[in-house]
């Protein structure tokens, strides 16, 4: 069995950790910082690293890397085409690798960054996906590598996974995520139910991670493009007629960079 815990670390950002309660051996995924993940380590000392997974090269996934190889030796796995510190194996679109006794599918996600990757564990009861920066609980991530058309077929991807796939993000946007939603679509009753339900948990200090894909599915606006009350807005936002998917994604997220 896996137990995932989340450390937290900057003002936003989760290091999530996994922890196989078999063998006491431990990864962790995009450690902007090392202190969380060293003193968690100095805490628990019958854990042993094993592993470091990266999704993207951003310095907030990946500032902590160097420090905590140097400590653990543990291995560090990321996108071929990025440039990682410190970086074993290098990762490309849908090979598998085995993390902690499970196998673990790469995909590609290019978007916000150029080689952005994401981690699939395809378990029956489940399904674990590690998406950094690219699918946030209720949003996405900004381009600031790529184009419309590659984040929105790479949404399109995650978004084809089972339902009940765990996701666990790299940051806590989830409030403004739905704040923004809403605006997409006020009158989304799933959207108006789970912002409430966010808001309780963040006036409570409590974390708004993991969500589902099914979840997202109902209340995500990047994942609702071909809803015609989604292209509508997207159409108001920027005087246009919205044709493809890609052009609909492309306003939305313009209009969120200004929300």
């Amino acid at each position: 069995m896996i137990q995932i815990h989340a450390l937290p670390a900057f003002s936003d950002n989760y290091i999530w950790l996994l922890q196989d309660l078999s063998t006491r051996h431990c990864a962790v995924v995009d450690p902007g910082d090392s202190a969380p993940v060293l003193a968690w380590l100095q805490d628990n000392p019958d854990w042993q690293l094993t592993d470091i997974l990266i999704t993207h090269h951003h310095n907030d996934h990946v500032g902590g890397v160097v420090a905590i190889k140097q400590a653990t030796g543990a291995r560090v796995l990321g996108p071929a085409r990025e440039s990682i510190p410190a970086r074993d194996v290098a990762l490309q679109d849908d090979e598998c690798i085995e993390v902690l006794d499970r196998r673990w599918q790469v995909i590609d996600v290019p978007g916000h960054t150029a080689g952005h990757i994401a981690f699939y564990h395809d378990d029956a009861q489940r399904p674990l996906l590690f998406s950094g920066d690219t699918l946030f609980a209720a949003g996405c991530g900004r381009l600031f590598e790529g184009t419309p058309q590659q984040m929105h077929d790479s949404l399109s991807r995650l978004a084809a996974l089972p339902d009940h796939t765990a996701v666990y993000c790299a940051h806590e946007y989830t409030l403004s995520n739905l704040r923004f939603a809403q605006a997409v679509e006020p009158q989304n009753a799933d959207i108006a139910r789970r912002l409430a339900e966010v808001s309780q948990w963040r006036a409570e200090n409590r974390i708004s991670l993991p969500t589902d894909l099914a979840l997202e599915r109902r209340t995500n606006p990047f994942l609702r493009v071909h809803e015609t009350s989604v292209k509508e807005k997207a159409d108001e936002w920027n005087g246009r007629d919205n044709r493809s998917p890609a052009e609909i994604f492309a306003s939305l997220r313009d209009w969120k960079n200004n929300f």
